[in-house]
């Protein structure tokens, strides 16, 4: 497997950081064997092993172990180029977060993100994939900090989490971590995890333009394009999408059309970390959204395209999905 990258625009709010704290940037980089100038390229990428150096030797030159917290200070919508204005444009945190796991492979391939409901809360991860290669400590630090103030930035700055996981060791010092997300934090945890309110979530923001957010899906969806390989996880999702107006196809009529057994599909999705009825329920989810913006689809039609046996089935799982009904988040989109 190849060395992921991350977005190098990214580590230009690093290097914000460092100048603001008088060092020689510059310096750094090249010290870490990264190109200071590929910062200005919207489509050049790091090496992760070149960022963690780089990470490594800007706390050694700072003497703060806690400058990945600082660094989000420096990073506004520009900084991810299409996804960071998809973000604005997003309805509801909700969708902010969806749209973070779906097209995260823009900004880094270091991490698999997942967002998943349990009770009244959501819980929002970022892990290193079993086998990859573990992102700098501070950087999963970055990371948590600016998932945070997106959440700040759409909600008001006394905005917290309802709690913090981070596998990182405790430090000596833990109060600027405290200081930062004003919410329980957990060290030394089993993965990176964060926590929120489900009613956060959920409420609608005032800002959310479907129309400059779809635009910008386009070209996200692009680049997805031309960054990730032809994998099995890929392969399935485009055979769920074609067979879905046709009802709810099952993994032996996907291996089928795939034209492998059931056991070598499972077993090939297994291998890239899926599931095939969680990539299912993902691809419906994912689909259900863009249609729903759509004023022009009608919840018959959208429930036909899904593969749902009626209207009834596609509004509960749509519910289910984003805690509210059909109709309730088509209003809100018109506020």
């Amino acid at each position: 497997m190849s060395e992921p990258t991350t977005l190098a625009s990214w580590t230009r709010a690093l290097r914000k950081q460092l100048d603001a704290l008088g060092l020689d940037s510059a310096q750094l980089f090249r010290a870490a064997g990264l190109d200071p100038q590929l910062m200005d390229d919207p489509n050049a990428r790091y090496p992760v092993t070149s960022t963690s150096h780089l990470w490594q030797l800007a706390v050694e030159a700072s003497g703060d172990p806690a400058i990945g917290l600082r660094v989000s200070r420096f990073v506004s919508p520009t900084t991810f180029h299409a996804l960071g204005y998809a973000l604005v444009a997003s309805g509801t945190l909700h969708e902010v977060f969806q749209r973070i796991v779906r097209y995260h492979l823009v900004v880094s391939d270091a991490l698999t993100l997942d967002l998943r409901q349990i009770g009244g809360r959501y819980q929002f991860r970022f892990c290193v994939p079993e086998g990859g290669i573990a992102p700098a400590a501070e950087s999963m630090d970055a990371f948590a900090a600016i998932y945070v103030r997106t959440c700040r930035n759409r909600l008001g700055r006394d905005y917290a989490p309802l709690a913090v996981y981070l596998q990182r060791p405790k430090p000596a010092d833990p109060q600027p971590w405290h200081d930062v997300f004003r919410a329980p934090i957990f060290f030394g945890a089993k993965e990176n995890l964060l926590e929120f309110a489900c009613c956060d979530f959920d409420s609608p923001l005032e800002d959310g333009n479907p129309e400059l957010a779809e635009h910008n899906e386009t070209v996200l969806k692009r680049t997805l394009e031309q960054l990730k390989p032809l994998t099995w996880e890929r392969r399935v999702r485009t055979a769920i999408e074609a067979q879905l107006p046709d009802g709810e196809p099952s993994a032996e009529a996907i291996a089928q059309a795939l034209h492998l057994s059931l056991r070598s599909l499972q077993r090939h999705l297994a291998d890239e970390g899926f599931r095939y009825d969680l990539l299912l329920n993902q691809c419906r989810q994912n689909l259900a959204i863009q249609h729903m913006r759509d004023p022009r689809s009608s919840l018959s039609e959208i429930a036909y395209l899904l593969g749902f046996a009626d209207t009834s089935s596609f509004s509960r799982a749509f519910k289910r999905w984003t805690g509210v009904a059909p109709s309730q988040y088509r209003e809100g989109l018109g506020k």
